[in-house]
């Protein structure tokens, strides 16, 4: 000890620890810290003891459940020999006694006694749920659902707390720091990150850059993002500067440079910061991680009535990894997505922070990443090159290439990834493979990440590298939610969720307790259980358990943050990028997958060339022209046009149609991430019928040239004059670029990648049905009208006026009927052009609604 300082012993749970005053010691649950503290009350890192070079000094950081002295919340305090503090709870929580040399000296006489006294009832309480459980009646086996629950579960024993877990509870009589009374907690109960003083008929601007009076270092937020000013009548508003990602008012987008008055209860968000204004103070609350999340009586029902998620309720603590798992058909999924907002509950709230997530969703989704069990992302490209696209499209306009680099780089430090830089995802291993997913959603920094079978497919060491990779995100400040089949590395989890046939929850709680708390050794014998006794009420079991008791029967205990929702105006959130800006990116991107593919770039040649090469095993010695019997001068019909043109247009249908048939399909789990991340809908399709159309096209003009050139046709045109040649390219053309925006339509509207070649088939053989070239369909009631949804049928006749179809293969039956779209009249042309140009536009349309199913639901209402 120096010179003048008092000694410090600090003692907790019969251990002690002499205080040095040259360095701070941190309290909290990790176990890396200087004082580890078993209790789901107590936050990861909660709180730091340091010498302040007048007295010892205790500061909590911002933990959510609180720093106690003598009853009352403290934030810093001056402490010394005698203090008591408690952590978590300030009358059962965590208690820290701190006393002088003389006094440790006493204590120290007997630390087994001490160790073994504060032991025991960390025995008791494992065994606890064990003693409460009765035994099985009829069970084939230990632990079966014959348990009878004839009486509530015994109460805890003395000495073991009444953990809170995730709760959020200050005592009534206890002061919140920090904030006004009665005004609602933004971040559970946790005092402000800072406060700023407000001058009346000053602006405070917000932003990332650094002239701005309130600097926000978050690339979420832009340079100029939003100011706060004064009315003249003495009220405050928020005005946004036309931000990119937008500024927030309880969790409602405000216009882009709109504003909105504020009241005392309201809450404004910019990034990953909320602001609240108290008495002429601006709070401001930073988003660090250190975020609770909770479901409340999750309740999904399908068609039918049937639920499928039955009442699941759980609370999530701070920076922490939660495992759910259970048996197929246990709601899994359906649980992830309602956590999500992918497909909200029927019944029941999702709470981050206390701020209801479905209703929030505009705000809170930049909070929150998703890793699907599919890769998110495009394997062709190399690490770096995915996640540059994926920053471009996420972060503001008006990000600097620098600073995306530089997250970047942070990102692919942090997950050891910077070595694989350069390589393309496609020759990475699994588990790295499932690091640049994850890697992609770190970029925004998430405070709370899902994750929806990583392991699926692993071998068990990577397995055991992808959970341990997710232990130290959540040590990193993340809470991380993973559903997993796996079992193998359960005990590195701070929670548990097993979920019970049928969607009920099981059981919650520490992961090393719930093999005893069903009664069997191994997760299999858990699992067959399950599906040897699905009607049992393994719900009913667990809330009759002292675990509930423990970890989940105050669920309720903490109400949702009363704000004040504005009317929804059903007003779009803005977008991190302009939408030209955004079709620049994925215009970029898809050409940059699709040139690294080097066997579809050799196809989209050499299908187009075989296809017009076929054409002309057809008479390649007859040409296109209007054959007249010299002597009688009638017209002989000249079915080779006919047979070439038809053979001509299937290819550009195949070849059209084959380009786009796989490409939603493929890149549907990666759209719908992107899409709850701002991805503009029409962009991305946009991009598609930019980048394929170009392809479609060029595709059509080689079927063309090599089909037409080689075959004498007529001198002159309808439309183009002497470039004959275009002007039946043209259609060809156009076909191919109708019949890309048709495979898009079957792609959005599949579920799987496999069933988009039998329908690829199916409307190759439709087209090569409704040309008009093999029947007459002119006259034909029903059949005729049909064709008019066929784009083959209005390519062939624009061809067919150029050709002059009516004379070249004329109806015999009735000279006097032709085929009003075969007509050798320009206008013909241009008629039967608009036409197949609309139906392009027209699946468009189509594709756009089609892409809505496939975002997240709450986005859609």
């Amino acid at each position: 000890m120096g010179h003048g300082v008092p000694e410090l012993v600090l003692e907790l749970n019969g251990r002690t620890w002499t205080l040095d005053p040259s360095r701070s010691y941190t309290l909290g649950r990790d176990p890396g810290g200087d004082v580890a503290i078993d209790d789901a009350r107590v936050s990861w890192r909660h709180a730091t003891i340091s010498w302040g070079g007048r007295s010892w000094v205790i500061e909590d950081h911002g933990s959510t459940n609180g720093t106690f002295v003598q009853g009352q919340r403290i934030h810093q305090m001056e402490i010394g020999p005698g203090s008591a503090v408690h952590l978590g709870n300030a009358t059962d929580g965590p208690r820290l006694n701190l006393t002088g040399a003389g006094a440790a000296a006493g204590a120290a006489a007997a630390p087994q006694q001490a160790h073994q006294a504060s032991a025991q009832p960390q025995h008791a309480q494992h065994h606890a749920p064990q003693q409460a459980q009765g035994r099985p009646q009829a069970a084939p086996q230990q632990g079966g659902p014959g348990w009878s629950q004839q009486h509530q579960p015994p109460a805890p024993q003395q000495g073991v707390p009444q953990q809170q877990g995730w709760q959020q509870q200050p005592s009534p009589q206890v002061p919140q720091q920090g904030g006004s009374a009665g005004a609602p907690p933004v971040y559970g109960d946790r005092s402000p990150t800072t406060f700023h003083q407000l001058a009346l008929g000053r602006v405070m601007r917000i932003g990332r850059a650094l002239e701005n009076e309130l600097v926000v270092s978050d690339l979420q937020v832009s340079r100029h993002h939003a100011e706060f000013h004064a009315t003249p009548d003495g009220r405050m508003e928020i005005r946004d500067l036309g931000s990119h990602n937008g500024t927030y008012v309880n969790g409602q987008p405000i216009a882009k440079g709109g504003t909105a008055l504020l009241g005392p209860n309201d809450i404004v968000g910019v990034g990953h910061s909320t602001f609240r204004i108290v008495g002429g103070q601006l709070e401001e609350f930073v988003d660090t991680g250190e975020v609770s999340f909770s479901a409340r009586h999750l309740t999904v029902t399908v068609d039918g009535g049937k639920q499928i998620l039955k009442d699941v309720s759980f609370g999530v603590p701070e920076k922490s990894l939660i495992a759910v798992i259970g048996p197929s058909g246990s709601g899994k999924s359906t649980l992830l997505k309602a956590l999500t907002g992918y497909r909200p509950a029927n019944q029941g709230d999702v709470l981050y922070d206390n701020r209801n997530l479905y209703k929030q969703f505009a705000e809170l989704r930049q909070r929150i990443g998703l890793v699907p069990q599919d890769d998110i992302l495009h394997k062709e490209l190399t690490v770096k090159t995915a996640l540059k696209y994926a920053a471009k499209l996420r972060f503001p306009a008006d990000t600097s290439e620098q600073e995306r680099q530089q997250r970047i780089n942070e990102v692919l430090g942090e997950l050891k990834l910077d070595i694989h830089k350069d390589k393309k995802i496609t020759s990475l291993s699994g588990g790295q493979r499932k690091r640049v997913s994850v890697a992609l959603e770190l970029l925004t920094k998430p405070s709370l990440i899902f994750l929806d079978e990583p392991t699926s497919g692993l071998d068990p060491g990577m397995d055991r590298d992808v959970m341990q990779l997710l232990r130290g995100l959540a040590d990193d400040g993340r809470t991380v939610l993973v559903v997993t089949h796996s079992v193998a590395e359960l005990a590195i989890c701070d929670k548990l969720l097993v979920m019970a046939p049928g969607g009920s929850v099981a059981y919650f709680g520490p992961p090393e307790e719930a093999l005893n708390f069903f009664g069997y050794s191994t997760w299999a014998d858990v699992f067959s259980a399950f599906e040897n006794y699905r009607d049992y009420d393994w719900a009913g079991r667990w809330k009759g358990s002292q675990h509930y008791q423990m970890y989940a029967a105050d669920i309720d205990a903490v109400a949702a943050q009363p704000v004040q929702m504005p009317q929804m105006q059903q007003m779009k959130p803005p977008k991190p990028q302009g939408w030209f800006s955004q079709l620049f990116t994925l215009v970029r991107r898809y050409v940059s997958v699709i040139a690294s593919d080097k066997g579809f770039m050799a196809l989209m040649v050499i299908l187009p060339a075989v296809l017009g090469a076929v054409s002309l095993l057809i008479d390649p010695d007859k040409g296109l022209l209007v054959n007249v019997n010299q002597q009688t001068g009638r017209i002989i019909p000249n079915g080779t046009a006919t047979t070439v043109l038809l053979i001509m247009a299937v290819g550009a249908c195949f070849a059209g149609a084959a380009n786009s048939v796989r490409e939603l399909i493929k890149e549907r789990v990666i759209y719908e991430r992107e899409r709850a991340t701002g991805l503009s809908r029409s962009a991305y399709l946009m991009s598609k019928v930019i980048v394929l159309g170009l392809i479609t096209v060029l595709q059509g003009a080689l079927v063309g040239v090599i089909g037409f050139s080689t075959r004498e046709i007529p001198k002159e045109g309808l439309v183009l004059g002497s470039q004959v040649l275009l002007e039946l390219s043209i259609p060809i053309m156009a076909l191919g670029f109708t019949s890309m925006m048709f495979g898009l339509i079957i792609s959005a509207l599949v579920k799987t990648a496999e069933k988009t070649m039998p329908l690829l088939v199916m409307f190759a053989i439709v087209q090569v049905v409704f040309t008009g070239c093999l029947f007459i369909l002119h006259g034909t009631v029903g059949v005729n009208e049909f064709s008019y949804l066929m784009p083959s049928r209005w390519a062939v006749a624009a061809a067919g006026t150029t050709l002059d179809f009516n004379r070249i293969n004329p109806n015999t039956d009735d000279p006097g009927s032709t085929d009003p779209l075969w007509d050798h009249e320009a206008a013909a042309w241009g008629i039967d052009m608009a036409a197949l140009l609309a139906l392009g536009a027209l699946c468009g349309f189509f594709v756009l609604r089609f892409l809505r199913r496939h975002e997240p639901e709450v986005m859609r209402k």
